[in-house]
C-alpha cells in the first residue's frame, strides 16, 4: 500500500534532472527566479542542489542551495518555498519531508547544514499574507532543527543621493595588506553587536573567525583593494576600517567597523562617508549594504547617510 500524506498520495521528492526542468522549478516563484539560469550556467548552483517534491505535474516545494563560486560547496539554503494555496497540513508535510530528504542527501556527514536565508519586504509583518508566507517556512525549517539567528536590514544607498562628506576629524589611508586587516577585524569583534559575529565566537576565537571572515568573504570580492580605507587620528592611530567592495551585482559596503575604543564619539558616520564616496564616485547606480535589526548604531548611521531600508533577511541555522 502507497504510504499517504494528510491530504494525497506521499509527494515524489528528487533534485532536477538538469537546467531543461527550470521551468517547473518556477512553478512556484521568489525574487531570486530571475537569477538561476545565470548562477547554473556560472556554476554557482547545481541541479544536484535544487530539489521539488511533486504530486503527480503539482509541484508541493523546492529548495535550492547556493554557492559564492563554481567549485565551492553550497553555503546558503536562499530558496525554499512552498505551494501556497494548498492546505497547511500539505504544505508543511511537503516542506518538512523535502528538507529532510534533500539535506540527508546532500550534508550526510555535516553536523550543520548551510544556513538559511530569505529575502523579504521591510514591511512583512504588516501584511497578513506575507506575514503567513514567512512564518510558514519558519515554521517548517523549525521543525528540522533550525533556528532563528537574526533579521537584518538591507540598505541602499542610490544615485542622485547626496553624498555624506566626511569629517575633518579623521583622516583617512589605504590598508597596507590583508595582515593589518585581519587584525583590525580582530579587534572589532571585541563587542560586537553582530549577531553571526557572536555566534561564529562562541565556537572559535577571534583571530580565527576574523581569518575565516576575511578569505571566504572580503578577499573573494571584486573591485580593487586600495578601495579599502583604514581611519585614523591625526597621529595615525587606526579608529576603525571600510570595506567599499562589489559582489556579483552591486557595489556594495563589505565591511564597516569603528573599534572599541573609539565607539560611542560619532565616528562611524564619517568612516561610511567615506566608503560610500568610493563607490559612488564610479558612477555606480546603487551601493548596497547590510545590518542587523538589533544594530541601532549602524542602522542609524546607514539612515543618516542617505541609504533607505528596501528589504529585509531572515537568517536562520542548524547550530
Amino acid at each position: 500500500m502507497t504510504p499517504t500524506t494528510p491530504h494525497g498520495y506521499e509527494p515524489t521528492i528528487r533534485p532536477l534532472t538538469g537546467p531543461e526542468e527550470l521551468p517547473l522549478f518556477t512553478r512556484l516563484s521568489y525574487s531570486l527566479d530571475r537569477e538561476l539560469a545565470d548562477d547554473l550556467a556560472d556554476g554557482r548552483r547545481r541541479p544536484e542542489w535544487m530539489w521539488v517534491a511533486l504530486r503527480g505535474d503539482r509541484l508541493l516545494a523546492r529548495a535550492a542551495w547556493w554557492a559564492r563560486s563554481a567549485g565551492d560547496a553550497p553555503l546558503l539554503l536562499d530558496v525554499f518555498d512552498i505551494d501556497d494555496d494548498a492546505p497547511a497540513a500539505d504544505r508543511t508535510d511537503a516542506g518538512v519531508r523535502l528538507l529532510r530528504t534533500a539535506m540527508a542527501a546532500l550534508f550526510p556527514s555535516a553536523d550543520h547544514p548551510p544556513a538559511y536565508c530569505r529575502f523579504v519586504p521591510s514591511d512583512w509583518r504588516e501584511s497578513e499574507t506575507e506575514r503567513r508566507v514567512v512564518e510558514d517556512r519558519m515554521s517548517i525549517l523549525e521543525r528540522t532543527g533550525a533556528r532563528l539567528l537574526v533579521e537584518r536590514l538591507r540598505l541602499e544607498w542610490r544615485q542622485g543621493t547626496p553624498v555624506p562628506r566626511p569629517g575633518t576629524r579623521l583622516a583617512f589611508r589605504a590598508v597596507r595588506d590583508p595582515e593589518e586587516l585581519v587584525g583590525l577585524m580582530t579587534s572589532a569583534l571585541e563587542g560586537t553587536l553582530d549577531a553571526h559575529s557572536r555566534a561564529a565566537l562562541r565556537h572559535r576565537p577571534g583571530p580565527d573567525v576574523a581569518r575565516r571572515h576575511f578569505e571566504d568573504e572580503l578577499a573573494r570580492y571584486a573591485g580593487p583593494r586600495d578601495w579599502w580605507r583604514v581611519a585614523t587620528l591625526p597621529d595615525g592611530e587606526p579608529v576603525g576600517f571600510v570595506v567599499p567592495a562589489r559582489n556579483d551585482r552591486n557595489a556594495i559596503i563589505a565591511y564597516l567597523a569603528v573599534l572599541p575604543a573609539h565607539r560611542g564619539k560619532g565616528y562611524v558616520d564619517d568612516i561610511l562617508a567615506e566608503g560610500t564616496r568610493i563607490l559612488a564616485e564610479c558612477g555606480v547606480p546603487r551601493v548596497r549594504a547590510a545590518t542587523d535589526v538589533g544594530n541601532t548604531p549602524m542602522a542609524a548611521a546607514f539612515r543618516r547617510a542617505g541609504y533607505v531600508d528596501f528589504e529585509r533577511d531572515i537568517d536562520m541555522t542548524w547550530i
